[in-house]
């Protein structure tokens, strides 16, 4: 996903969307609102999502100002997530969406 420039969609939903549409996005950004984790802590967390496309939104969501990756440079890689201001102003999204979903039995 291309980062997305504020005068390419005027619907801010839309907009919203574009970023933590995807498939996994959502989740990927609920585990890091506790903490900040590590590529196989995610994988781990968001049973079902294979490697390649937890890479993808990872890289998706950094791309789009919602999370940080930080490189360790050791032997094995360490690569830690977090989310950045704008990332966990989702925050208030994702518990009205936990809501929301509650409310179904």
């Amino acid at each position: 996903m291309m980062k997305i420039k504020n005068n390419e969609i005027k619907c801010p939903v839309e907009k919203t969307l574009n970023i933590i549409g995807k498939k996994w996005a959502v989740l990927i950004i609920r585990d890091l609102l506790v903490e900040k984790k590590r590529f196989g802590q995610l994988l781990v967390s968001l049973s079902g999502i294979s490697p390649r496309t937890l890479s993808s939104r990872l890289d998706d969501l950094e791309e789009n100002g919602i999370l940080t990756k930080k490189i360790f440079p050791e032997i094995p890689l360490h690569v830690e997530y977090t989310l950045t201001k704008r990332g966990k102003n989702l925050h208030y999204i994702l518990d009205q969406m936990g809501k929301w979903g509650a409310s179904f039995k």
